[in-house]
């Protein structure tokens, strides 16, 4: 069997090569993705979908300890996903802005077709 291969042109190729993000801009890329990676971080971020909440809350509401929570809002706070403020001695976490909801939203779309 005889098989034919097309190649793209020069004109596709210099396209592709034009538009394509810097290395350093794809490798930033994939360390964003990678957190979405993670069930605990999802749900940390549907959490704070819904409301604003504290450590303590976002703990109750999906069983874990605030250690663990903390932990994983501190790699969420790092990646400039949530943000949060300070009321007195408690600290409420936030998602960082709208890219994050349609992020989520997309993504539960795309699963969910």
């Amino acid at each position: 069997m005889e098989h034919s291969f097309l190649f793209a042109s020069e004109e596709i190729v210099g396209k592709v090569n034009e538009t394509m993000p810097p290395e350093e801009e794809m490798q930033d890329l994939a360390e964003f993705y990678k957190v979405f990676g993670d069930p605990t971080r999802l749900k940390i971020l549907y959490v704070l979908l819904c409301s604003e909440m504290c450590v303590f809350d976002i703990a109750n509401l999906i069983g874990m300890s605030q250690s663990a929570v903390s932990h994983q809002l501190r790699v969420l706070k790092q990646m400039d996903l949530v943000k949060n403020k300070r009321v007195g001695k408690t600290i409420f976490y936030s998602l960082a802005d709208s890219h994050i909801v349609n992020i989520l939203s997309q993504g539960l779309d795309h699963i969910e077709e």
